[in-house]
């Protein structure tokens, strides 16, 4: 015990010749006492040191024979001598000898942790602030505590770079830093800066996101400025969410979260909130419709399946190619909110089953489906229609090669759940401009620290609650933590969410748009089922004609410019087709114009195969050996 630590001394010991220094540190020590001119004729004896992880220790002073220690060697000369703060030192007589001998006790650690124990909390504070955080070799050098505000449930920092710095506040780094305060867990550390000169650093005691409540119609209303209340922030502030943008116009959003992490009710609540606030929705699931069963039914449009992807595209792209034909005839310059349409929202669900790495689907489907989101956000989005891409690992170049789909995903609003590393990472990346320190949100609340104390003490210890709706929320280069409203699942549904869609009448197209999305919608559906059935899109369909002749499907409606929507991908068996148009041609010149050998080009035995086909169907002929060509160029 430091405090009994002169009475361990054994007086009867004293003259005894002094033995070796037992390791480096301690020689090094009695070497500083002996080259010190202050310490005279005096030797420090019998040197042993605490712990090997802290320099404090414990000696003795020991005067020539027959002479006292001097009255000169006092505390301030022995912090003198090896560099540490007078109130680490501490001389005492020991019991049972004389003069000639003085213990002392250097002691700066202990000195330092006792100074804590004696701080009130602010002093506390501001010390670990000042000396692990802020200092020349802290972890955010330059941040200085300009003020704080200890409360019952949180400890909220005011920091301030100082003078031609930026403001960087390492999350992880300075919970490390903050840990004789008692703090382990980062997931209890949140931080806000400007992205220039200040920042606010708030530490809870416990998650203040574990407990949330409902949404309430009135959280789901649409503001003066768009938006809604999604969730709460982890201060207790609302999460706003825009729905539409004033000064923009139709936003572009971003929903990614793996299984579990509560993606479902978050695009649930997004939709519900579009219904309550007159906003169109025009859904498209490609999971089949199983990732949101509360919303079909209780939207404008619900298309179940990969194909209804991107026929729902192609009729959004129609509406919005209507709106802007209208509004050149009558001179608008843009799309003003009710006058004379509604807004709409176009909802991706499941998106990278189609845009994503591990999609299996054909090119030319995937290629299609880009091309109609570039459309749609260079024609839908001036005329008041806004997409939302979901879906389980979206990366923003996943979306397409268009710059501009890319621009307005990063522009807009994103919601990034749980999901793994690399993602978080590569969005964070992609979205966040102030600095702030984005990590994966864990599967669980709790402290990463308690589990090492259980790994450490053969323990197990319980999951902490899940963290479904926990997201970083990221506008405008900024990131925010939060959680969106609650949601009891009942029955695999979930009755609260389906309450808020039917406390609202479901609002529509106008009817002139209505006719020309439900025909569009029903042309591009049976050519984007063909095309993933192995089909030919523009195959003819005999049926509906009233002669019994044959009609194709027109991927648009009468009303509207043919080339405005952009076509249906083109099959290996159209290419063909298109070769032999101007004449009959050899194996050899079709192979070369469908680009076998090019890179990404069809092989030559399925060029050969589609000829095959083409030929069973009687929609090519032989016109000689080796040689195609169409039946109407031959007869």
């Amino acid at each position: 015990c430091l405090s009994d630590w002169s009475s361990d001394v054994c007086s009867s010991d004293l003259p005894a010749a002094e033995q070796a220094p037992a390791n480096p540190y301690v020689d090094g020590l009695v070497r500083m006492w002996a080259a010190s001119p202050l310490t005279g004729d005096t030797r420090l004896t019998r040197v042993q040191q605490y712990s090997h992880t802290a320099p404090d220790f414990e000696g003795v002073i020991e005067a020539p024979p027959g002479h006292p220690v001097p009255a000169s060697i006092d505390e301030r000369t022995v912090a003198a001598v090896y560099d540490v703060p007078v109130p680490a030192v501490t001389l005492a007589e020991i019991p049972g000898s004389g003069p000639g001998y003085l213990a002392v006790r250097v002691a700066p650690t202990h000195a330092a942790t006792e100074a804590q124990r004696e701080m009130t909390p602010d002093e506390a504070v501001k010390h670990v602030w000042a000396e692990r955080v802020a200092a020349r070799d802290g972890v955010a050098p330059g941040m200085h505590l300009v003020d704080h505000r200890l409360d019952d449930d949180r400890l909220v920092l005011l920091v301030e770079a100082e003078d031609k710095q930026m403001i960087r506040l390492p999350r992880l780094q300075i919970t490390r830093a903050l840990r004789p305060l008692g703090i382990t867990d980062p997931e209890l550390v949140m931080v806000e800066t400007d992205g220039l000169a200040r920042g606010v650093v708030t530490v809870y005691r416990e998650h203040p996101l574990i407990n949330i409540r409902e949404a309430t119609a009135r959280d789901l209303t649409m503001d003066t400025d768009g938006r809604i209340a999604l969730g709460l922030q982890h201060d207790g502030r609302p999460c706003r969410w825009p729905l539409y943008d004033p000064d923009l116009g139709a936003i572009t959003d971003l929903v990614v979260g793996a299984p579990g992490s509560g993606k479902s009710v978050t695009l649930n609540t997004l939709l519900a909130a579009e219904r309550i606030s007159g906003v169109v929705s025009i859904v498209a699931d490609a999971q089949n419709g199983m990732s949101l069963p509360e919303a079909q039914g209780r939207v404008y449009h619900f298309g179940a399946g990969i194909a209804a992807v991107g026929a729902t595209l192609a009729a959004a792209c129609a509406v919005g190619d209507y709106r802007e034909q209208v509004s050149a005839a009558n001179g608008w310059g843009g799309f003003k909110l009710g006058d004379p349409w509604p807004l709409f929202n176009v909802s991706l669900d499941e998106v990278n089953k189609i845009l994503g790495a591990e999609a299996d689907v054909p090119r030319e489907y995937r290629k299609w489906v880009t091309g109609l989101i570039a459309h749609f956000q260079l024609t839908g989005r001036k005329f008041g229609g806004g997409i939302r891409f979901a879906g389980q690992s979206i990366h923003v170049t996943d979306l397409g090669d268009s710059e501009k789909i890319r621009a307005n995903a990063k522009n807009g609003s994103v919601w990034l759940g749980r999901v793994n590393s690399t993602i978080t990472q590569s969005m964070a990346g992609d979205m966040v401009t102030d600095g702030t320190e984005v990590t994966p949100i864990p599967k669980h609340f709790g402290s990463a620290a308690a589990d090492v104390d259980a790994a450490w003490a053969g323990h197990e210890t319980p999951p902490g609650p899940i963290t479904a709706g926990r997201a970083w929320v990221f506008q405008g280069g900024r990131a925010s933590s939060m959680r969106t409203f609650k949601a009891v699942k009942q029955d695999r549904t979930f009755p609260g969410l389906i309450a808020l869609y039917e406390s609202a009448p479901i609002p529509s197209l106008s009817p002139e748009e209505d006719r020309i999305f439900r025909q569009v919608y029903a042309d591009a559906l049976d050519a984007a089922e063909r095309l993933l059935a192995g089909e030919d899109p523009y195959a003819d369909n005999n049926q509906g004609d009233e002669d019994g002749g044959s009609k194709k499907r027109s991927q648009k409606a009468p009303a509207m410019p043919r080339s405005s929507v952009p076509a249906a991908p083109r099959t290996l068996a159209d290419r063909v087709l298109d070769a032999l148009a101007d004449g009959p041609r050899r194996n050899k010149e079709i192979r070369a114009a469908v680009g076998v050998g090019e890179p990404g080009g069809p092989a030559a035995g399925s060029v050969d195969n589609t000829l095959s086909k083409l030929a069973e169907a009687g929609r090519v002929v032989r016109a000689g050996h080796g040689l195609w060509a169409l039946p109407d160029a031959h007869d």
